[in-house]
């Protein structure tokens, strides 16, 4: 189902246009109201007047998250600030948090884009949405909940937390779609078994899931449990929040980017430089018609692909491939460079373990070291059969050494002892600069 079907079929030579149209635009304001943009566009030697075509945008400044911190709070707003309707921010755990503005006309686009995602899932104002996205500043609770309300669906607001209560809340209000973080889905899945609560048999039918990378096989296991079908939606609270692209139902192949709101690009992270249509490389967002702090090439991080051929759905807009990883967490073991997806791939393959790991990096007398981390179901535990155990160990360490060429020590633990989290679940504790 199309939400906005003028917009999302729009054939791509006009889709190009109303780009150029947004991008000219987008770069006369921010010359004229941001003084970040127009020091960086006169270092550079442009101006707005020298963008002519979409090649042009490969002249313009990267934006990054340092620099929306450098600006904090509200350096980067290009609107007075009595036209600021609503304020989110980053957590800002690893400095000071990214401050968005957002206008009365960017709620609408969001709330727009989120109904567009909503409507790609498969989901109606017929369904029930269970949105379990914190509320506040985090971005996620409130873009999911306008956009279900845009789309006309019944939204229940339950939030981050209170796991158990959720669980019961699944069941008793019936709902038939959830949007929530992946692992968060899982623990949830959890945490219902415990109280006798099986979501396969609920009427739960739909999940939306973002807010943090996840895997083909994470999908297969969510699938499995919840007997539901999972899709991917990908944004970030910088440029928007959720919304920002979306899988469709109908091809499960890639998240389409809404391409009148957002101008992508992949660049190689190292030098900067624009890399054809399907390289893997640094996600480049350009928002187009934001008005509270638009922003011009800002540098996701996130490690991705982009894929213009026809989709089956009908939406024209391209498709972004599952992000594998981000440049500033990619980890180098002994000169290899992975990603926390790629052994959660292997994890997930291997019969017998959960979806529950962790990634620990030591270094001792100057060489790093990876421990692997990862839950067994409490059945093997109890059936204390250790050797069993030190098979799985042994065959999940060979698997990462054939696939990732990293020698990792792998660590079986209990049920329930890698933490859970109410959020983005925390992958990686690296320790090699600790102490």
């Amino acid at each position: 189902m199309i939400f906005d079907i003028e917009m999302e079929t729009l054939p791509r030579e006009e889709l190009e246009a109303l780009q150029l149209r947004r991008l000219k635009n987008q770069c006369e304001r921010v010359y004229a109201n941001v003084p970040f943009y127009r020091k960086a566009f006169d270092e550079l030697g442009v101006s707005p007047g020298d963008v002519r075509s979409l090649k042009d945008l490969a002249r313009l400044p990267f934006t990054t998250k340092q620099d929306m911190r450098d600006n904090y709070p509200y350096g980067l707003f290009a609107m007075p600030i009595d036209t600021i309707v609503r304020i989110h921010a980053s957590s800002g755990t690893t400095g000071r948090a990214t401050v968005v503005g957002y206008t009365r006309r960017d709620l609408d686009n969001w709330a727009d884009m989120m109904a567009r995602c909503l409507s790609a899932a498969g989901i109606t104002r017929r369904d029930f949405i269970h949105n379990a996205y914190g509320y506040g500043l985090f971005t996620g609770g409130l873009g999911a909940h306008y956009g279900a309300e845009r789309l006309g669906a019944t939204v229940i607001p339950v939030s981050g937390g209170a796991t158990k209560r959720q669980a019961q809340i699944l069941r008793d209000f019936g709902a038939t779609a959830m949007t929530c973080t992946p692992s968060y889905a899982l623990h949830l899945y959890e945490s219902a078994l415990e109280q006798g609560i099986d979501i396969a048999k609920l009427p739960l039918a739909i999940g939306v899931f973002g807010a943090e990378p996840w895997t083909e096989e994470m999908r297969a296991e969510i699938e499995r449990k919840l007997g539901i079908s999972a899709l991917n939606i990908y944004g970030l609270s910088e440029v928007m929040g959720p919304g920002v692209s979306m899988e469709c139902a109908e091809a499960k192949c890639g998240m389409h980017i809404f391409e009148d709101h957002f101008l992508p690009e992949i660049i190689d992270p190292a030098t900067g430089e624009q890399l054809p249509p399907g390289s893997e490389g640094e996600l480049v967002l350009t928002t187009l018609t934001k008005e509270g702090i638009p922003l011009i090439r800002y540098r996701t991080r996130d490690i991705t692909t982009l894929n213009y051929t026809p989709c089956r759905c009908g939406r024209t807009h391209v498709r972004m491939g599952r992000v594998v990883g981000r440049s500033d967490d990619m980890l180098i073991i002994r000169g290899v460079n992975l990603f926390p997806q790629h052994i959660e791939s292997l994890l997930m393959e291997a019969e017998g373990t959960t979806p529950h790991y962790q990634l620990v990096v030591t270094r001792e007398n100057n060489l790093d070291h990876l421990e692997i981390k990862v839950e067994l179901p409490a059945e093997i535990f109890i059936s204390d059969e250790i050797r069993r155990i030190q098979q799985f160990e042994r065959k999940i360490q060979k698997n990462v050494k054939e696939f990732l060429g990293v020698t990792a020590k792998v660590s079986l633990v209990q049920p329930n002892s890698i933490p859970r989290s109410e959020g983005k679940a925390a992958r990686v504790i690296d320790l090699r600069n600790a102490g």
